[in-house]
């Protein structure tokens, strides 16, 4: 039988399991943007509940259970995050009240688990995590039919988890080509084996940092090595060089090393045949690189100081946390507000002047949870709050919010992009009602086709496109059409594939790795080419992932 201690402590050995793989996990993101952060996502919604249930010593796992989902709710990130504490709300549910559960209570809980996940995806995909848990499911209720063990019914979660995913690659053919399995569902399999060790064994999976199969190499080693005293400031100078070896200097590095202890701490030397690796902290840097020069040619110089670096780091934390004081809840008073996700200072001050009194930080690769977007719902003092969640990847993160708001009432806007975002603001009729407003709001989005330039984050191959890590490419509503060695050249093309006789307005957003220069040019570029046909506005986003957005309506 599995009481609430040892439920809680499996919880905490999935959470634990999946942290340590969470970078494998992204790896297997498919798509060559910069997104991929599945592993990422569930690790994150699953480690807000064990800083919860951490705090609680029931025995009943139907507290346990309930705890755990409340807090994965709170916590989820991203659509897997999403259906990750979905399948935990069920199983919650099916062990309400239960103060043990055996075999038989865990299958039926999981079942309703995967059910409630089902329900809340529009169109769920098979080859999934879906699969992977209703598959799983499946086989431990059948399996119950014959036993009540706990360890029994939960190694048949974990084989027919494994099994599932290894099916992923002939469900879904982009999977198969690519030849990985599907990224959520091996969140899954993992989270499953990692409770399975402590209802097996009574072992919980420590969380450590994951670690590539290959070495990390010399650079890796030094880095960490220097890292091991980057606690303690006694010196002001973080000083690190490298010293091109001269073949005619005998002497040992040993000597560099003992001089570096006398006038600093943290010191790191490292040598080969042909350089001089060197960290140290020191009152005196330029010392340190004059003896340097004693063992040959400075290479490289890097000197920062630390005690500076600490006083902005300690004032940019305070002003996280100010901000984050300053979403008190606030008195529904109003007919109706606004919640935009969005990245970059210039695109969030695009959507404060639309009417949206608080702007959730977050967008690709870094999804909000849905506690983030619910703070900022119960910091708009309005009886009706409009939700734009601006990303394909939040708006089930925006969605459960509406589960847990009971003073208000929350309208997601499934809007995918910025583009879509402001096109909804921009129709938004206050004389209206909410359900009006979310049909036309909608529309509106619909109608904005959204271009994005970014860059490819691994090898991969679409249709008859072979791209390479690295390689700007660009995508026309979300899918790849574009790809050049050029960030100006791919936004040229793509523009030129957008825009038609029936476009009238285009909107340049700039990120944050584009210079003033640069977007100016661009610009000018694209007023050349198309602004006898469209009006061409430009917008400083300061978005990050994306060099350029491109709206056009």
């Amino acid at each position: 039988m599995i009481n609430g201690q040892l439920l809680k402590q499996a919880i905490i050995s999935g959470a634990n399991n999946i942290c340590s793989q969470k970078a494998r996990i992204n790896d297997l993101n498919i798509f060559p943007v910069p997104d991929g952060d599945t592993g990422t996502n569930m690790s994150m919604t699953i480690m807000a509940a064990v800083k919860e249930i951490e705090k609680i010593d029931s025995d009943e796992v139907g507290v346990v259970a309930k705890k755990t989902a409340s807090a994965m709710l709170r916590g989820a990130r991203g659509n897997s995050g999403v259906i990750t504490s979905l399948f935990f709300r069920g199983f919650a549910n099916g062990l309400e009240g239960k103060k043990e559960a055996n075999g038989k209570d865990l299958a039926q809980a999981l079942a309703l688990g995967v059910d409630a996940a089902y329900k809340a995806v529009m169109k769920p995909t098979e080859g999934t995590m879906l699969t992977v848990g209703r598959m799983a499911a499946e086989a431990a209720v059948e399996a119950a039919n014959d036993t009540d063990d706990a360890v029994e019914i939960w190694e048949v979660v974990c084989e027919e988890a494994q099994h599932a995913l290894d099916l992923t690659p002939t469900m879904l053919p982009v999977l198969k080509k690519a030849g990985v399995v599907d990224a959520g569902g091996k969140g899954v399999l993992v989270i499953f084996e990692g409770m399975l060790s402590v209802i097996k064994d009574g072992v919980v999976i420590e969380a450590t940092e994951s670690v590539d199969d290959e070495d990390e190499g010399d650079d890796d080693a030094f880095r960490s090595a220097a890292a091991e005293f980057d606690e303690v400031i006694n010196f002001t100078y973080c000083t690190e060089f490298i010293v091109g070896r001269d073949p005619e200097i005998a002497t040992e590095p040993n000597e560099l090393r003992l001089f570096l202890e006398t006038i600093g701490d943290c010191v790191v030397v490292v040598d080969d045949d042909e350089i001089i690796k060197v960290h140290v902290h020191t009152e005196q840097p330029g010392d340190a690189l004059k003896k340097g020069l004693e063992f040959g040619s400075l290479l490289t110089v890097k000197v920062e100081n630390m005690k500076e670096q600490h006083k902005q780091a300690k004032e940019d934390n305070e002003k996280k946390v100010s901000k984050k004081k300053k979403l008190q809840v606030a008195e529904p008073t109003e007919d109706y507000g606004f919640v935009a996700v969005a990245a970059g200072d210039g695109v969030s001050e695009l959507f404060s002047q639309l009417g949206c009194l608080h702007v959730v930080s977050g967008g690709q690769s870094m999804n909000p949870s849905t506690d983030d977007i619910y703070a900022a719902v119960m910091a708009t003092p309005a009886k009706t709050v409009y939700v734009l969640p601006n990303n394909k990847n939040i708006i089930m993160a925006a969605e459960q919010t509406q589960a847990i708001v009971e003073d208000r009432e929350v309208v997601i806007v499934p809007t995918r992009t910025i583009p879509q975002g402001m096109s909804a603001m921009l129709v938004f009729d206050p004389d209206s009602d909410a359900k009006a407003n979310k049909e036309a709001m909608i529309e509106a989005a619909s109608n904005v086709s959204t271009g994005q330039v970014t860059y490819a984050a691994r090898d991969s191959e679409f249709g008859m496109k072979k791209i390479k890590e690295g390689e700007i490419i660009a995508l026309e509503n979300g899918k790849l059409t574009v790809t050049d060695k050029s960030i100006e050249k791919a936004l040229l093309k793509l523009a030129k594939n957008m825009i038609n006789k029936d476009s009238s307005f285009v909107t340049l957003i700039s990120g944050e790795d584009v210079s003033e220069e640069d977007a100016q040019h661009a610009y000018d570029l694209l007023c050349d080419k198309f602004g006898d046909d469209v009006d061409i506005t430009f917008v400083s986003g300061g978005q990050p992932i994306y060099y350029y957005v491109l709206s056009v309506e």
